[in-house]
């Protein structure tokens, strides 16, 4: 019984200690500290879009040779459709001014034409002899081919059926409306890089920018564009719908010289509606070269069937 009374009596004694945390046992283990960039640069909001607009205020045409890898993921079911990687020729000229001309892969004939205005586009399908017309602001998609359709087809119809705003907005980044509203946040991002083994971490700045609704204390989403400190250039871009729903998803990788240009050699578009992704591999960029009126022209044989599309 004094056994018992004294156990009862230590354990009395003790629970404070154990209550207050002072027997509690611990360990110590390593964890993988991520690498920083050696150069972290900081600037100020206004700095920040300063340097977005000088940047698009200064381009005025491009031209660039890409290679486009498609892919279409439907993740309802876990599957994804890979298509053959074509080459495409991209031009843009501002203010609104758009071409992608894309080849067939092997035989390299070309495989459609798109060309726009801003306004309204023309959809050239050569092996087709067919056209398609219609508003850039359109909804109304380019129907299905009937019967049996080539993967090389298939991507076309895919393609086509996005509007052309898309590639222009992916390929070049603009600048700041004076509607636009934006307000912009620090953020560290932690990534691993899987051919070295090791985590890294990367500083960024968010900039969003947002419409604001007349009459309410409510902004509507336009884009989320994210900037890595190391460069402070835009490694990322949201485009959002009128709804408030992410229409594109675009990152851009890898930056190098192109000549006299710094453009990023992997552009990935995402359309996560549509279930549609695009990897472009840059081949040559080139800036502020004179682009004609006819480069953004489509001259259609007189036996090409014309479907608008309104």
């Amino acid at each position: 019984m004094k056994s018992v009374r004294g156990l009862a009596l230590v354990s009395a004694l003790l629970l404070p200690f154990f209550l207050s945390g002072c027997f509690l046992v611990f360990t110590r283990r390593k964890l993988p500290v991520p690498k920083t960039p050696t150069v972290v640069q900081t600037v100020t909001p206004d700095e920040l879009v300063e340097r977005l607009n000088q940047r698009w205020d200064g381009l005025q045409t491009l031209s660039a040779k890409v290679q486009i890898a498609a892919t279409v993921l439907k993740s309802s079911e876990g599957l994804a459709k890979d298509y053959t990687t074509f080459r495409a020729m991209i031009l843009i000229r501002k203010p609104e001014d758009l071409g992608v001309f894309g080849q067939m892969p092997v035989v390299h004939t070309w495989m459609f034409y798109l060309v726009s205005n801003g306004q309204d586009f023309t959809a050239y399908i050569p092996s087709k002899s067919k056209a398609y017309r219609g508003s850039d602001s359109s909804t109304k998609n380019i129907p299905p081919e009937e019967g049996p359709v080539s993967s090389a087809k298939s991507v076309v119809d895919q393609l086509l059926s996005l509007r052309p705003g898309m590639f222009f907005n992916a390929m070049v980044v603009r600048g700041l409306s004076p509607e636009d509203y934006y307000s912009v946040t620090a953020d560290t991002e932690t990534m691993e890089d899987p051919s070295k083994k090791h985590l890294y971490s990367m500083p960024e700045y968010i900039l969003s920018i947002t419409h604001h609704v007349p009459g309410s204390r409510r902004d509507i989403p336009v884009r989320v564009i994210t900037f890595n400190r190391d460069d402070l250039l835009p490694h990322q871009q949201d485009i959002y719908d009128e709804n408030g729903n992410v229409q594109t998803q675009v990152t851009y990788t890898d930056y190098q010289d192109f000549g006299s240009v710094k453009f990023p050699a992997i552009i990935t578009m995402k359309r996560p509606m549509e279930g549609l992704q695009l990897v472009l591999s840059v081949e040559s960029v080139k800036e502020n070269i004179k682009l004609s009126d006819d480069q953004f022209e489509v001259k259609l044989p007189p036996d090409t069937r014309i479907q608008n599309l309104e």
